[in-house]
């Protein structure tokens, strides 16, 4: 499996890409695999400030809903509309064009924050 060593991870499977101010956040290739075909991805959580923890939307595949835990607090400023008509997309490329929402954040980025390798060793890759 493929845990791009530029991104951190959360132990809810999630990923989180920094620049600047503003995180891009998506889901692992481990939890799509787990998940199997995604057919809709919903966010209705835009222009909200979601702590860190917190339910900012859900993935649901073909047999199970899953909810997506926010890795670090801030406001969601961006959904990729793209998963709106093409949800598969988070299977074929979960670290690029399958990435969910933009976040707005100030601060530091939160310390359980995992490192490929440690991420890695949680999923037993």
């Amino acid at each position: 499996m493929n845990f791009p060593k530029d991104l951190k991870y959360t132990n809810d499977h999630e990923w989180v890409k920094v620049d600047g101010d503003v995180a891009t956040i998506g889901i692992t290739e481990f939890a799509q695999r787990e998940l199997g075909d995604i057919v809709y991805v919903e966010v209705e959580t835009v222009g909200e400030t979601i702590a860190t923890g917190e339910v900012f939307g859900t993935v649901e595949a073909v047999k199970t809903v899953s909810d997506l835990f926010m890795p670090l607090e801030g406001e969601i400023i961006e959904f990729n509309e793209e998963l709106e008509s093409a949800p598969e997309v988070v299977n074929e490329d979960p670290y690029g064009a399958g990435w969910m929402i933009k976040v707005k954040f100030s601060g530091d980025l939160p310390s359980d924050l995992l490192s490929a390798d440690d991420y890695a060793a949680l999923v037993g890759a």
